[in-house]
């Protein structure tokens, strides 16, 4: 893997700040929530790039206007992208994010989740330019059970999966390049994200899942006695939020979460609850079927975001009915269209 030239002083780098235009990489940008963010900085004026390797994003997902380079985060090519490409920032979403491949086979997902990631970081200190990087981390993994609820950014991080695990190992390199090479980083802690392009052939997209299932009258699969609770975030308010971490004026990175900010909505859902309101938006019955509960799952989640709120001036806007609605709506057309 290559890391680039060697360390640059801090003293050295240009002032950076924020970034309310611009050249702006995407990583994973063909996937869910890439798309998603790749789309509205499209929308509000910004010059696009796309790295994805499609290995769970489409290509279809990526918009006219939106330049594609299909790459690995953690390949030599990606790294000189990043180097080269005059960027003024990168929005970090690429990852593996199955909580149960990374409990069975934890090297592999380092190999994405943390080597991919030092890839880039690596390359944005070499290029000796501002270049704001946002992070997607996660909120739901990185806290582990023994946080209060809602949980703020400064609780103790005990994650209860190698995928938690990768996650906070990358921040820690962020604060770390912040503070010794001035970079300029942000990590979003992002709770259950949900919407349109999320699949349904992932262990991370339950409402998928869900939706997908009731749509064709089979029953839902809850694992455990669904009564583990999830704070669920609809996709265009995460994209919102990384629009917002692109334009705020940020605070020092004194610390390990000094620019580190949660994304959710600060209410707890549980499985079971969330199968009752997808059965409602559909206007069907549904058929509950329980299975064991899964290594490496949490018990409760629910993030605060004040924070956000504070000095990002984000706050959700979508609440869970109608995200599911908009949502079901889209698999439900995808379903005809496929037909």
């Amino acid at each position: 893997m290559l890391f680039g030239a060697a360390p640059a002083a801090v003293a050295s780098r240009p002032e950076c700040g924020a970034v309310s235009g611009g050249r702006v990489l995407v990583t994973g940008g063909a996937g869910f929530i890439g798309s998603h963010v790749a789309d509205l900085l499209l929308d509000r004026g910004y010059e696009v790039e796309v790295m994805d390797d499609l290995s769970s994003g489409r290509l279809e997902n990526v918009s006219e206007g939106v330049r594609f380079h299909r790459l690995d985060v953690g390949s030599a090519a990606a790294a000189q992208l990043v180097r080269e490409g005059r960027f003024d920032a990168v929005c970090h979403l690429a990852a593996q994010i199955d909580v149960r491949k990374s409990v069975a086979d934890p090297a592999a997902d380092a190999r994405q989740n943390i080597a991919g990631s030092l890839n880039l970081l690596e390359a944005v200190r070499a290029s000796g330019r501002p270049c704001r990087f946002v992070f997607s981390s996660t909120g739901g993994a990185i806290y582990g059970d023994f946080a209060a609820i809602p949980t703020p950014e400064t609780a103790p991080k005990d994650p209860q999966s190698p995928y938690g695990v990768a996650k906070l190992s990358v921040e820690l390199y962020l604060a770390y390049y912040a503070r010794v090479h001035g970079l300029d980083t942000v990590a979003l802690r992002y709770s259950n994200v949900y919407g349109p392009r999320q699949r349904a052939d992932g262990e991370a997209g339950v409402v998928a899942i869900f939706c997908g299932r009731v749509l064709e009258d089979r029953p839902l699969t809850v694992y455990g006695d669904g009564r583990q609770t999830r704070d669920y975030i609809f996709v265009e308010d995460v994209a919102r939020a990384n629009l917002a971490a692109l334009q705020a004026d940020l605070p020092p990175a004194e610390r390990l979460d000094s620019r580190s900010f949660n994304v959710g909505t600060g209410v707890e859902t549980s499985v079971l609850q969330l199968a009752e309101l997808v059965g409602v938006v559909a206007a069907r019955p549904i058929d509950i079927q329980y299975a064991p509960p899964r290594p490496g799952e949490q018990l409760r989640s629910a993030l605060d975001v004040s924070k956000a709120r504070q000095l990002l001036g984000w706050q959700p806007e979508v609440e869970l009915e109608e995200g599911l609605r908009r949502t079901l709506r889209y698999f439900s057309e995808l379903d005809r269209s496929v037909r």
